[in-house]
């Protein structure tokens, strides 16, 4: 079973609803201990990264998602769950994300002409070719935005998509099991259903629904 996080931020109906209508099996969890019935775990997130952080420590799934990635088992972050990973953010000074991931989460400062938040279609160039996550996605395709602010890696080798929005950023990172993205997979049609897809063979080993 893939796990949805449920710490009271994230479109957990559209992920969910995604999930069903690829067969794949997943759950809303809304307690750290639900975790020991999964075989992965979707980390959506809408909103900002304080916020985020703030819930994910109320409701205890703060030491059990970074235990979980720990034990390099497959993990999925949706957005604000990609922004978790890494150690800061511009957009909440003093708050400590995750720190999965070394690096910051950076305001857009482009040009006046670009509207911040990027909000709509925008393309995802893959940053290697061999990425599993991307497998019978064509490269450069479409995916939905909603967001002001980015992911910057202090390793570039965790890298795995950028995306060009007045400046080239990075839009998916891999690292062992972890695999997240900026983008919004559940809202992208075809390209988006065919990630999560992709994701639920991982889980299974290399096929099939999970």
């Amino acid at each position: 079973m893939i796990g949805i996080v449920d710490y009271g931020m994230g479109n957990l109906g559209s992920v969910a609803n995604a999930c069903r209508f690829l067969d794949l099996r997943a759950e809303v969890i809304a307690d750290p201990s639900e975790l020991a019935a999964c075989r992965a775990v979707i980390l959506p997130g809408v909103g900002a990264f304080g916020d985020c952080m703030e819930h994910l420590a109320q409701r205890g799934f703060s030491p059990v998602i970074k235990a979980w990635i720990a034990a390099d088992r497959p993990f999925l972050g949706i957005c604000v769950g990609l922004q978790a990973l890494f150690e800061s953010s511009e957009e909440s000074p003093g708050v400590a994300g995750l720190g999965v991931l070394k690096g910051t989460v950076r305001r857009f400062t482009i040009d006046p002409s670009l509207k911040v938040p990027q909000m709509g279609w925008n393309r995802v160039r893959r940053a290697r070719a061999d990425e599993p996550m991307f497998a019978g996605v064509p490269d450069a395709s479409f995916f939905y935005f909603v967001h002001s602010y980015y992911a910057a890696p202090a390793d570039p080798a965790v890298v795995a998509g950028t995306t060009e929005y007045g400046i080239d950023y990075c839009s998916a990172v891999r690292s062992g099991s972890v695999f997240a993205v900026q983008f919004h997979p559940e809202k992208s049609q075809a390209a988006g259903l065919q990630m999560l897809r992709n994701f639920g063979a991982i889980v299974q080993g290399g096929g099939g629904a999970a």
